[in-house]
């Protein structure tokens, strides 16, 4: 707004300047004699023209200074404006960056605990197996693969009762359940 309005005063500053320019020249126009712009005639002294001359000139100085003035705040806000998009640009990557690094976690976490959770079922198999096995050795369905002596017993352990009971060492704190 501040631009049209300067470029306006300045507009006006101009015709009226080259108005009274051209339309007193020649012999006919000297400073002593009548001086007129658009048609009106100003009469008076070459102090009254010099005044006119003067406030001319500070209506163009006027006009030219709101003029630059305007240009030099839609100049600033551009480079505001180029500032806060480079800005936004970098913030704009480093989130990209972010995500990334954290799609790159959330993938690893996500291998971690598959792999985790194979360790779990492979342990749980063998545990699972160990207790079968003791089951079996429990209730006498199968034989050791090699005898164990009755006189010689490893120490912690007791023998197996042949009855199918069971009253010494439990793996895992409990008894199994009945299939």
């Amino acid at each position: 707004m501040i631009i049209i309005l300067g470029l306006i005063i300045l507009i006006a500053a101009a015709v009226v300047a080259v108005a009274g320019i051209f339309t007193n020249t020649g012999s006919a126009h000297a400073v002593n004699g009548a001086f007129s712009v658009f048609g009106h005639h100003m009469t008076g002294s070459t102090g009254t023209l010099f005044l006119f001359g003067i406030i001319v000139g500070a209506a163009a100085m006027l006009g030219l200074g709101l003029l630059l003035v305007g240009a030099r705040r839609t100049s600033r806000r551009g480079i505001e404006a180029r500032h806060a998009l480079r800005h936004s640009r970098r913030e704009t990557v480093a989130a990209g960056k972010d995500r990334d690094d954290l799609i790159e976690q959330r993938d690893s976490a996500r291998a971690e605990s598959a792999s985790a959770g194979r360790e779990r079922d492979d342990l749980a198999q063998q545990r699972d197996d160990l207790a079968e096995q003791r089951d079996d050795l429990i209730t006498g369905q199968k034989p050791l693969t090699t005898p164990v002596p009755q006189d010689t017993e490893t120490p912690g352990t007791e023998a197996v009762p042949t009855d199918g009971t069971h009253r010494g060492l439990h793996l895992f704190g409990h008894r199994p359940a009945h299939r």
